[in-house]
């Protein structure tokens, strides 16, 4: 058993990705129950619903679990932005009979009382992205929450910042995952650094531990990431397609239908680069993707948009996440891939013995 699985007194080397969104209490309480670690994305949750969340999982299981923040400040975009953002959106509102969004009273979650909710939570593991914290802010959730502090970077420079403020260990996360990209220094175009190259990288600078992500579906990919030097797995869209998860049909359907070939990184949902299947408002909205307001001022804008399609089953204006291994996803409940994921990474490392 690595350092990693005796810190966290979990079986396996697993950890469920936190997916903001589309994740939910019953599917982490089922991964950790199997004896990985489940997560909760919580950086669209309030205070409230972090609290909630936590509760509905501690009653469904009593193992470890996790619980994501993005690190983000309350933006302050000029009104020409917003209203030329509204009137790029308008035509597609319209074409679901919606009227144009209005900006809301505030763009995201206020972080300082979500960090707040958290330390109140103490989950076994408090991992972040978008984002960086202070070393007193990650003192905090060790000393006063007991807290493993995970933090997630794209490149090395990143890895290492968050080595430097004390982290417990870093989540490598590859250009193959799903979902959007935590880069927080350097630009987004240089921090697409593949899982095969990150990780290893990482390995050799840091002396905390490396958890991989990224385009990772199943035991292969797990021992893979093993024999790179990892101490475990993040694996965020082969749990997407599980039953416990928050997504609809429509967005199902179109994962059963896509190939690797089928997503893209994009801006055009929520104004920070992101990885999802292809659909019509990623094609309408491409030639305007330089204009597009930074997240989360843009993602608020398309919210109602988006939700309003999940009612209506309408998978071309929904924000498809999904990583490149998208294709390999199986629509199992998250117990039974959790065990079929162990017997596969069990098998791998047998073959590997030549």
């Amino acid at each position: 058993m690595n350092a990693l699985l005796q810190r966290l007194q979990i079986d396996l080397p697993l950890f469920q990705g936190p997916m903001t969104g589309s994740d939910t209490p019953q599917l982490a309480a089922a991964v950790s129950q199997a004896g990985g670690l489940g997560f909760l994305g919580c950086g669209m949750r309030s205070p409230q619903a972090m609290r909630e969340a936590a509760a509905a999982v501690r009653a469904a299981t009593a193992k470890p679990f996790g619980m994501n923040l993005f690190v983000l400040e309350q933006p302050t975009p000029d009104a020409a932005t917003v209203q030329a953002a509204i009137d790029r959106l308008a035509p597609l509102y319209a074409d679901l009979g919606l009227p144009p969004p209005e900006a809301p009273a505030r763009w995201c979650e206020d972080f300082l009382a979500q960090f707040e909710a958290l330390l109140e939570a103490r989950p076994a593991v408090a991992s972040f992205t978008f984002g960086i914290l202070s070393a007193a802010q990650v003192r905090r959730l060790q000393d006063e929450a007991g807290c493993y502090v995970i933090g997630t970077a794209t490149t090395l420079a990143e890895a290492q910042a968050w080595a430097a403020v004390g982290a417990d260990a870093v989540v490598a996360s590859g250009m193959e995952a799903g979902g959007h990209r935590g880069t927080f220094l350097g630009d987004f175009e240089a921090s697409m650094v593949g899982t095969l190259a990150l990780v290893p990288q990482c390995v050799d600078a840091l002396s905390i531990p490396v958890i991989a992500a990224g385009g990772i579906m199943d035991g292969r990919g797990i021992a893979a990431a093993q024999a790179l030097g990892a101490q475990g797995v993040q694996l965020g869209t082969a749990f997407l397609a599980c039953p416990e998860s928050a997504i609809g049909t429509a967005q199902r359907a179109a994962m059963a239908d896509a190939q690797a070939t089928h997503t893209r990184v994009t801006r055009i949902y929520s104004g920070r680069p992101a990885r999802g299947i292809v659909n019509t408002l990623m094609q309408q909205l491409a030639p305007h993707e330089a204009a597009v307001p930074a997240y989360p001022v843009q993602n608020a804008l398309t919210g109602p948009l988006r939700k309003a399609a999940a009612s209506r089953g309408r998978a071309d204006y929904l924000s498809l996440w999904a990583g490149q291994g998208v294709a390999a996803a199986r629509a199992l409940p998250a117990q039974q891939l959790v065990a079929l994921l162990a017997q596969e990474w069990q098998a791998a490392l047998r073959r590997l013995k030549f």
